[in-house]
C-alpha cells in the first residue's frame, strides 16, 4: 500500500495519545504511516533488514509494535540508494508495520581504532572491507530518509565508558550541535525524527544535554524522545536512579524510548518510571545460545536435566513453540546444531518479550501494573536458572 494512502485519514502521525496512567507508567499509542503503535513496547532488532532466524510472516505472528534497521549497516550492504530505489525498505523487507532505523552512531563510535571523530562528523573504515566512509548528522539523515522507515534517530555521538567530566562535556554539547544538524535536514513526509539524550550516569550532564534539546525542540519539535547511553554496564541501581530523575522531564506528550534495553527486569523497570518504547538484540541473540525466557526464569535448553523433559518449554506462552514442541526437541535441535533450533528459541524469545510488554499495557488499563510487575519478579527470583 502506497504511503499516500495510508496518510488518508485525518489521524495526526507521531502524536502520543495516553490511554491509562498507573504513577508514572503509562499505556499510549501513537500513528505512524504505516499503523499505530500501541506502548509500552519491545521493538525487535532486525540490524540488517532482517531479524536473524525469522521469516517476516514468522515475525509477524509474534505481533511486533515496531522493528528496527540500522543506517551504518544499510548504508554499506546493500546501500540506501538501492534499498530506495526497490521501493524503500518497507518492501525491500516485505515487512509492512512500523520501522525505526538507528542512526548508526553506536556502530560508527565502536568502531575506536577505525574512526576519527571531527565536529564535521565521523571518519571510519568500514568492518567488511576496509574502505573509508564519512557519516555526518546530514548523511545520516539523508540515509534514513532514502531508507524510508517511519522513526528516524538523530546522528549522536555515544561517549565511552569512563570519560572525564570535561570529555564527557564536550561529547554531549557536540551532540546538541550535531542535533540541530539533523533538524535542520529534510526528512520524507511521513517520518518523524526523535532526540537522543547522552550523557552517560552523569545526572547533571544529562539533565543540561535536555535542556539544550527542548530549546531546540521549542523551534523545531520532535515527534519522539530517546535516552541512549545505558544499560552499557553500569550497575542496575544506578541506571534505576539515572531514569528515576530523567525520564519525567521528558516531554509527556512524546513516545520515550530506551535505547538498547531489553532485560525483562530492566523493561519492566523502565515502565515502572514511564518508558514506552525499548529494543535490545539480547532476546535473539540469547535464544541462538539456547538461553531461553519462561514465565518462572531462564532456562538454558542445552543442559542435559532437558534431554528428556516431554514438557512445553512455558505452558504459560501461547507461541508457536510452545504450542509444538517440547523441551526434550528443542534440546535435541541445539545438540544436533540444527537450524530449526534457532528459529524456533528465536520465536520464544521475542514473543515472550513482546507478551511482556503487552501484558504490561493491559495491567496498567486495569490499575494492576504494580502487581503485575512485582509478581513477575518474584517468579522469577524464585526460580534459579536450569
Amino acid at each position: 500500500m502506497e504511503i499516500n494512502s495510508l496518510r488518508k485519514n485525518a489521524v495526526p502521525l507521531f502524536g502520543l495519545h495516553i490511554d491509562a496512567e498507573e504513577g508514572e507508567a503509562r499505556a499510549a499509542h501513537f500513528a505512524t504511516a504505516h499503523g499505530t503503535v500501541s506502548t509500552p513496547a519491545f521493538m525487535p532488532v532486525g540490524t540488517q533488514a532482517t531479524v536473524k532466524c525469522l521469516t517476516p510472516d514468522q515475525l509477524d505472528a509474534i505481533g511486533p509494535q515496531v522493528i528496527l534497521g540500522n543506517t551504518y549497516h544499510l548504508h554499506l550492504r546493500p546501500g540506501s540508494e538501492i534499498i530506495q530505489s526497490l521501493g524503500g525498505l518497507h518492501r525491500f523487507m516485505n515487512w509492512q508495520g512500523p520501522i525505526l532505523t538507528d542512526s548508526g552512531g553506536f556502530q560508527v563510535f565502536s568502531l575506536a581504532s577505525m574512526r576519527k571523530i571531527s565536529e564535521d562528523g565521523v571518519a571510519f573504515q568500514s568492518h567488511l572491507d576496509g574502505s573509508t566512509h564519512h557519516l555526518t548528522p546530514e548523511k545520516s539523515i539523508e540515509i534514513q530518509s532514502q531508507l524510508g522507515s517511519d522513526i528516524v534517530m538523530a546522528f549522536d555521538e555515544c561517549p565511552a565508558a569512563g570519560l572525564d567530566r570535561l570529555s564527557l562535556e564536550a561529547s554531549v554539547n557536540r551532540t546538541t550541535r550535531w542535533l540541530a544538524r539533523c533538524r535542520r535536514t529534510p526528512l520524507a513526509a511521513h517520518q518523524g525524527l526523535f532526540a537522543i539524550n547522552q550523557g552517560g550516569t552523569n545526572l547533571d550532564i544529562r539533565k543540561k544535554h535536555l535542556e539544550d534539546i527542548l530549546a531546540i525542540d521549542l523551534a523545531h519539535p520532535f515527534e519522539g524522545f530517546a535516552i541512549g547511553g545505558l544499560s552499557v554496564g553500569e550497575p542496575k541501581e544506578v541506571m534505576e536512579s539515572t531514569l528515576r530523575d530523567l525520564v519525567p522531564r521528558l516531554p509527556k506528550d512524546r513516545p520515550r524510548y530506551l535505547m538498547g534495553v531489553g532485560s525483562p527486569e530492566d523493561i519492566l523497570k523502565g515502565i515502572e518510571l514511564g518508558v514506552d518504547l525499548f529494543d535490545c538484540v539480547s532476546p535473539s541473540r540469547e535464544a541462538r545460545h539456547g538461553r531461553l525466557l519462561t514465565s518462572h526464569g531462564r532456562i538454558n535448553i542445552k543442559n542435559a536435566t532437558h534431554r528428556r523433559s516431554d514438557e512445553a518449554l512455558d505452558p504459560q506462552c501461547g507461541c508457536y513453540t510452545c504450542r509444538g514442541f517440547s523441551k526434550a526437541y528443542l534440546h535435541h535441535l541445539m545438540k544436533a546444531d540444527e537450524f530449526l533450533g534457532l528459529t524456533l528459541n528465536t520465536i520464544h524469545n521475542l514473543s515472550y518479550t513482546v507478551e511482556l510488554t503487552r501484558s504490561a499495557r493491559i495491567a496498567i488499563q486495569k490499575g494492576q501494573f504494580a502487581s503485575f510487575a512485582k509478581a513477575t519478579q518474584d517468579r522469577w527470583q524464585s526460580q534459579p536458572e536450569t
